[in-house]
C-alpha cells in the first residue's frame, strides 16, 4: 500500500513539472516590450563609381613626371580605388600647364567643364603658382615684395569666385587643394622674402578651404624646399616622379586628417 501511495505522489510530481506555466492575464499593451536597435549602416557599405576631376595648372597635369603616370593626380586616383565605398574611380584631368587663376575662371564658364563639375564626387586642384610667376616675369629687373601682395589681393578675389562657382554647380563634392612651394629655394640663397610671400599666399588658399567646410588643404612647401631627395625634374621647377610620389602621400595623409568620412557624408572612408 505504501509503495502504491509513493508511486502516486511521484507520478503527480512528474505531471506538475511537465505542465505549462500560468498564462499572464496582464493586458498586452502593459507588458514589457523588447525594441529592435536601430542600425546605422555607413554609406560606404554601398559601393559606387566615384567621379574625380583635376583642375588647375601643371602640377595637377603632372608635368615633369618621367614615369608618365599622371603626376600626383594619376597616382592618387589609383590609390582611391582602395578606399571603402569605391567600386571604381573614373578620373578626368582638366588641368593645363601655365594656367593662372583668371584662366581657370574662364574655363569654369565652359558648359562641358561645368557638367563634369556637377557630376564630380572629388575635385583635385592646384592653382596660384603661375599667378606668382606672372609677377616675377613682369618685375624681373625691379623685383620687390609690393607687386606680389598687390597681386595676392586680386588672387584672393578670384579664388573666392572659383569656390563660389564650383559650389553653385556642386555643393557636395570634396575639394582638395594643394598649396604652393618655392622652386627658387634650390637655385639661390636669397629666398627669405620669397618664402614669406609663398607662406602668405598659402595662408590665403588654406583660409578658403577652411571657410568652405567641405574642402581640404594640402601643404607641400616642405617637400620641395631643397633637392636633397632629388624630387625636382630637370627643369628645376616641376616635381619628378619621386616628387609626385611624395605629393601623393601628402595628399592622402591630409585627406585623412581632414576626415574623409565626415566630408563625404559617410560615403567614403580610407
Amino acid at each position: 500500500m505504501r509503495r502504491v501511495f509513493g508511486l502516486v505522489i511521484a507520478f503527480s510530481l512528474i505531471l506538475s513539472a511537465c505542465s505549462k506555466p500560468p498564462v499572464s492575464t496582464e493586458p498586452f499593451s502593459e507588458r514589457d516590450r523588447t525594441a529592435f536597435t536601430k542600425w546605422n549602416i555607413p554609406g560606404y557599405f554601398i559601393l559606387k563609381e566615384v567621379q574625380v576631376i583635376g583642375l588647375g595648372d601643371s602640377l595637377t597635369q603632372g608635368v615633369g613626371d618621367e614615369q608618365k603616370r599622371g603626376g600626383y593626380f594619376g597616382r592618387l586616383t589609383d590609390r582611391m580605388n582602395e578606399w571603402k565605398g569605391v567600386k571604381e574611380v573614373e578620373a578626368e584631368n582638366l588641368a593645363k600647364r601655365g594656367r593662372r587663376s583668371d584662366q581657370l575662371l574662364e574655363q569654369l564658364g565652359e558648359r562641358d567643364v561645368r557638367n563634369k563639375i556637377e557630376d564630380a564626387e572629388v575635385i583635385l586642384l592646384t592653382i596660384g603658382g603661375n599667378d606668382i610667376m606672372k609677377v616675377v616675369k613682369e618685375n624681373l629687373f625691379e623685383l620687390t615684395t609690393g607687386p606680389f601682395y598687390q597681386e595676392l589681393g586680386r588672387f584672393e578675389d578670384r579664388l573666392d569666385e572659383i569656390f563660389m562657382t564650383v559650389r553653385l554647380l556642386n555643393g557636395d563634392a570634396l575639394i582638395v587643394v594643394a598649396g604652393l612651394y618655392n622652386p627658387f629655394s634650390i637655385v639661390t640663397d636669397e629666398v627669405h622674402e620669397f618664402e614669406e610671400i609663398i607662406q602668405d599666399w598659402n595662408e590665403a588658399i588654406e583660409l578658403r578651404t577652411v571657410l568652405d567646410g567641405k574642402s581640404c588643404f594640402v601643404p607641400v612647401t616642405d617637400l620641395f624646399d631643397s633637392n636633397v631627395n632629388m624630387v625636382y625634374h630637370t627643369d628645376f621647377f616641376h616635381p619628378n616622379a619621386k616628387g609626385y610620389e611624395m605629393m601623393t602621400e601628402r595628399f592622402l595623409s591630409s585627406i585623412n586628417k581632414c576626415d574623409l568620412y565626415e566630408m563625404s557624408d559617410g560615403d567614403l572612408e580610407m
